[in-house]
C-alpha cells in the first residue's frame, strides 16, 4: 500500500513576490563591495596564478617542463658548448646553453605542472595578470619578457622559527666565510711582510 503524500504547504497569492522584494530590500541596505578596477588594483593572494616568470640562471635546459606540459606551449632551443678543463690534465666537458625559452599563453591552461616539475627552481608564478593583447601572436612571451616577470614574483613565506636553515643559504654562507677568512689571512701576511722588510739604504750623501 502506497504511503500517503505529505500535506502540501498552503501559500497565499503573491508570496513569491514578497520574498523577492525582501531579498531586494536586504541587499539595498548592505554596503557595496564593488571594486573600482582599473583605478583600484585588486588585492590578490601571493599564490595567484597570473603569469609565469623565468629565472634564467637556474635553467639547465633539461627540457622537463616542455615534455610534461599537457598543452605543449613551451618552446625551448639550446646548443652545446665545450668548457675547458678547470685544472691542467683535466677533461673538457660540455654544457647546454639556452638560446630560446618561450611560453604561448594563448595555449597555456595555467595548470602549474611546469613549475612543479622543474628540478632547479627556474619557473615561478607571478600574480600579474594585465598582459592582454589584441593580437593572439603577442601572447607568446620570449625569455626576455619572462625574465621581467620575475621582478613581480612575491617573496617566499618565512620559515618556521624552529626550521633548519636552507642548504643553499648554508652553503653560500660557508663559502662567503671561507673567502672572507682567506682575504683576511692574505692581508695579515702582506702587512707582516711590509713590517719585516728592511729599509733600503739610500745613496751616499742622502739622509
Amino acid at each position: 500500500m502506497a504511503e500517503p503524500l505529505p500535506p502540501t504547504r498552503r501559500t497565499f497569492p503573491g508570496a513569491g513576490l514578497a520574498k523577492g522584494l525582501a531579498v531586494t530590500l536586504r541587499t539595498m541596505t548592505k554596503k557595496t563591495v564593488t571594486a573600482q578596477y582599473p583605478d583600484v588594483q585588486p588585492d590578490l593572494p601571493p599564490r595567484s596564478r597570473g603569469v609565469i616568470g623565468l629565472f634564467e640562471e637556474n635553467c639547465t635546459v633539461c627540457m622537463l617542463c616542455a615534455r610534461e606540459c599537457p598543452d605543449w606551449c613551451i618552446y625551448i632551443d639550446s646548443h652545446k658548448e665545450t668548457v675547458p678543463a678547470a685544472a691542467p690534465g683535466g677533461r673538457e666537458r660540455s654544457r647546454n646553453v639556452l638560446d630560446r625559452f618561450a611560453i604561448d599563453f594563448s595555449l597555456c591552461m595555467y595548470c602549474g605542472i611546469c613549475i612543479e616539475v622543474c628540478p632547479f627552481d627556474a619557473l615561478f608564478w607571478s600574480p600579474e595578470f594585465e598582459y592582454a593583447e589584441t593580437d593572439i601572436r603577442e601572447l607568446t612571451h620570449e625569455r626576455d619578457k619572462l625574465r621581467e616577470w620575475m621582478w613581480t614574483v612575491p617573496a617566499p613565506p618565512a620559515l618556521d622559527p624552529g626550521a633548519e636553515e636552507p642548504k643553499e643559504l648554508a652553503a653560500a654562507r660557508k663559502t662567503a666565510d671561507k673567502l672572507a677568512t682567506a682575504q683576511e689571512t692574505a692581508a695579515q701576511e702582506t702587512a707582516a711582510q711590509d713590517t719585516a722588510a728592511p729599509e733600503t739604504p739610500g745613496p751616499e750623501g742622502t739622509p
